[in-house]
């Protein structure tokens, strides 16, 4: 226990993905701000991720750059889940747990500044061991929010399996949370399925189950969430995150990215993005992007070109990684109405500019946060992992999107389908998301400012962390 006019540092613990580390060094940056010390986690290869918070708060914030783990799955050097497929964060969640070791013997040796607590993401639940070594609470960060958290956790908690004889479209069923959601088999989290059906080798199966059974046992959850957006999910303590108090605090990013590089180096300048948006009139343009791990088959991505075609709407569609554009599309757009991006684009920028009208994604949360924020209704089409469980919240509960594809990965939509779906998002029948979007983005602003419901919540808890 650190004495009480010391000023309480905090351990971080990110998981290597852009998805999850972004907002957790956004969290950090908020923590500082406040007065905490904070030590983060990290790699030689994500290190460089954490230059801007460094630089915002060289007195407060200290990394702690420790060698990747090797594992006989993971190829030398890869240290980030970016671009990568699903299967690499299963490997990436049981090699993470050798960090154990080392960082246990770093805590011990801060007589000086003595860690108070660790904060570490829901794909780290090793550090619940961690944090109990070294005699101190555990709090889970949660990227996603409250519902797309507490359904994997019922999944491991009561280790649903699919009935002998049953396909893709078998429902599970959450009795335990509010409304009593259901989704089919095709929608369960790749990691839940890798899991139960036994398709990764022993030891990364068990590490999945156990991260999410340690996450119950914490102190209580972070979730970058807000109450307009999910306060169904807030009113009570929810069976199956283990009864655990949820610290709502989020939207926790910028609200602006003035330079366009949040979370890497981007393929087109902020200015030069801007200047080919003010083109067009406000909220004409379709934005599609489905982050920095989802790749369209070549199927699916000659389906929305089609469709982007088609439906005549302007567009600028970023491809990321190992992405594909159908040979002759990206020429036949920049004749026309549309922009390829292929690379990091300055999404909060582009999301921000009045140009933009609706926002077709794979509904992760960091997205989905970004869109929110900006007042930006959205084009569902979820993935994998929490996504389509976000899908279900942004188009049933909150109303500010519709659904574009529902097959997931792998499944590519009916080209005629997905440009109708396009047609109709900016004519008469997308004014009621268009209108919810704007009215939840004025909530969510009101959330993250004095007095706000996320605001409160995060004074809340660093007020708890200063009893420690």
């Amino acid at each position: 226990m650190a004495p009480p006019t010391a000023t309480p540092h905090v351990l971080l613990v990110p998981f290597p993905a852009q998805g999850h580390a972004l907002p957790l060094y956004d969290l950090a940056a908020l923590l500082a701000a406040r007065g905490l010390r904070l030590t983060v986690v990290t790699t030689p290869g994500n290190a460089a991720q954490l230059a801007p918070l460094l630089a915002a708060h060289p007195d407060s914030v200290r990394p702690l750059v420790l060698p990747f783990p090797s594992h006989p799955s993971l190829p030398a050097g890869l240290e980030n889940t970016m671009n990568r497929p699903p299967v690499y964060i299963a490997v990436f969640i049981h090699a993470l747990a050798a960090l154990h070791r080392p960082i246990l013997a770093w805590a011990r040796s801060q007589s000086a500044h003595p860690v108070v607590a660790v904060v570490s993401d829901f794909f780290c639940g090793w550090t619940q061991h961690l944090a109990a070594e070294i005699g101190v609470p555990r709090v889970v960060f949660t990227p996603s929010g409250v519902l797309g958290t507490a359904v994997p956790h019922s999944l491991f908690r009561r280790l649903v399996k699919r009935p002998v004889g049953c396909d893709n479209g078998f429902q599970v069923a959450f009795p335990a949370i509010p409304g009593e959601p259901a989704f089919e088999w095709r929608e369960i989290s790749m990691l839940y399925k890798a899991y139960i059906e036994g398709l990764v080798e022993e030891q990364v199966r068990e590490s999945l189950k156990q991260n999410c059974l340690w996450n119950l046992e914490s102190w209580g959850f972070v979730s970058n969430t807000f109450r307009a957006l999910e306060g169904r999910y807030l009113d009570a303590p929810l069976e199956d995150l283990g009864f655990k108090r949820v610290w709502a605090v989020g939207p926790v990013a910028p609200d602006a990215d003035a330079a366009g590089e949040r979370g890497g180096e981007a393929a087109v300048a902020a200015g030069d993005f801007s200047a080919w948006l003010d083109a067009f009139p406000e909220g004409s343009v379709v934005y599609v992007c489905f982050g920095s791990q989802a790749v369209l088959t070549p199927a699916m991505a000659a389906a929305l070109a089609e469709a982007l075609e088609r439906s005549a709407v302007p567009f600028v569609w970023v491809v990321s990684g190992d992405g594909v554009v159908p040979e002759g599309f990206e020429a036949r757009a920049a004749a026309k109405r549309g922009l390829v991006v292929r690379g990091w684009a300055p999404q909060v920028a582009a999301l921000r500019h009045p140009a933009v009208g609706w926002f077709m994604t794979h509904c992760g949360w960091n997205s989905v946060l970004e869109a929110v924020a900006a007042g930006v209704p959205m084009l569902a089409w979820p993935m994998a992992a929490d996504q389509f469980v976000n899908a279900r919240l942004l188009v049933d509960d909150a109303g500010v999107a519709l659904r574009a594809c529902a097959g997931g990965a792998g499944v590519a939509p009916d080209a005629g389908e997905l440009a109708a779906v396009l047609a109709d998002a900016v004519g008469e029948k997308g004014s009621g998301a268009r209108a919810r979007a704007k009215e939840l983005a004025a909530d969510a602003a009101i959330a993250v400012r004095s007095g706000g419901s996320s605001y409160e919540d995060l004074e809340r808890f660093v007020q708890e962390i200063q009893k420690l």
